[in-house]
């Protein structure tokens, strides 16, 4: 008994190849763009109930630091370190899992070394 292959795949051979480098190279260019545009993204998180707030860019660089001097304690600056790690931590989080969510979109969920 033979097996039958959908239309469409199978006995391509070259022209097969040649399709699929295409494809390839036009997801390449998809995912190099959409890069492009996540590094131009800028991502903001705030803690201590607004007290600290971190901006981030899409190449998880802190921009900005602002903090509520009413927390500014002498007494306590552990507190304001702790409270902007949480914020900066945070803010490079939603910057790490909008690219990964774009690029597993583009990708049909591929993970393939090298292409991003």
């Amino acid at each position: 008994m033979k097996a039958r292959l959908p239309k469409g795949y199978g006995g391509g051979g070259a022209g097969n190849m040649q399709q699929l480098a295409r494809q390839a190279q036009k997801m390449q260019e998809a995912m190099e763009t959409a890069t492009e545009e996540l590094e131009a993204k800028e991502y903001s998180s705030t803690s201590g109930g607004g007290a600290v707030k971190v901006t981030v860019t899409g190449k998880l660089e802190v921009k900005s630091i602002e903090i509520d001097p009413e927390v500014i304690d002498p007494e306590d600056a552990e507190m304001l370190s702790d409270l902007i790690i949480a914020a900066t931590n945070e803010a490079l989080r939603a910057a790490s899992q909008e690219k990964e969510d774009t690029m597993s979109a583009l990708s049909g969920g591929l993970n393939i070394p090298g292409l991003f």
